[in-house]
């Protein structure tokens, strides 16, 4: 799942940035609203964290141009050293999905950004994600076959939970280097392959069971129901 970070605090920025990936997430970061709706008029993130009051702008106003201009409809999450519920309210009038008040712990950042982020899918409730199986546990980063764990590494963890999220749908690999990778990414290597394929191969030996296909000329499918191997 990619995020964008956007906050004029530019310490604080790069600390949530960071703890995001070590989440397993691909996080950019911009400071000014210029700077967000550029990334945002062209990049299809999954979620926003917005910062209300920026240097050259109003993170209200980046928020309705997001939602009134904009194709793709990522999650927002709103986060602002203002405490009122007025400010609450009109945020969420203008299209804020949560509002998240400043200072704040990492682990409920977390949550809410888990929270978002299973919105329209079919992801059971928790923080686990379950097929056929094969668990993923976001909060403990592992995953496991009938209770055996599967060593994975930071983006092959990444990209599995991108695959359960959005089960039996067929995604391209610019559509997972959107989505799984951030904006450092090389789009003229062939990292998305090799990680689909190590991670194939490591869900087929652990499990004896096909999980991810191979679509021709389309991209590539996490299925619900694995053939045996």
């Amino acid at each position: 799942m990619r995020i964008l970070v956007v906050d004029d605090e530019v310490e604080l920025a790069e600390a949530v940035g960071k703890a995001l990936r070590r989440e397993g997430y691909a996080v950019d970061v911009v400071h000014t609203a210029a700077e967000a709706l550029d990334v945002t008029s062209y990049t299809p993130y999954d979620l926003i964290t917005l910062d209300l009051t920026l240097p050259d702008g109003d993170g209200r106003q980046i928020c309705r141009t997001i939602r009134t201009e904009h194709d793709h409809q990522p999650r927002v999450l709103m986060l602002t050293a203002r405490d009122d519920i007025e400010e609450r309210v009109a945020g969420l009038d203008d299209g804020a999905d949560d509002y998240l008040v400043k200072p704040f712990a990492l682990p409920e950042l977390f949550a809410r950004v888990r929270t978002l982020l299973r919105r329209d899918t079919d992801a059971s409730a928790g923080s686990e994600l379950e097929i056929a199986g094969l668990t993923l546990d976001a909060t403990a980063h592992r995953v496991t076959w009938k209770e055996s764990e599967i060593d994975m590494t930071a983006k092959e963890f990444a990209l599995l939970r991108y695959f359960m999220t959005h089960a039996d749908d067929v995604h391209s690999q610019e559509q997972l280097l959107e989505h799984v990778w951030d904006a450092a990414a090389d789009p003229f290597t062939n990292t998305v392959r090799v990680t689909v394929g190590t991670l194939r191969r490591k869900l087929s030996t652990a499990t004896d069971r096909q999980w991810i296909e191979t679509v021709i000329g389309a991209g590539y499918r996490f299925v619900k129901e694995p053939e045996a191997v």
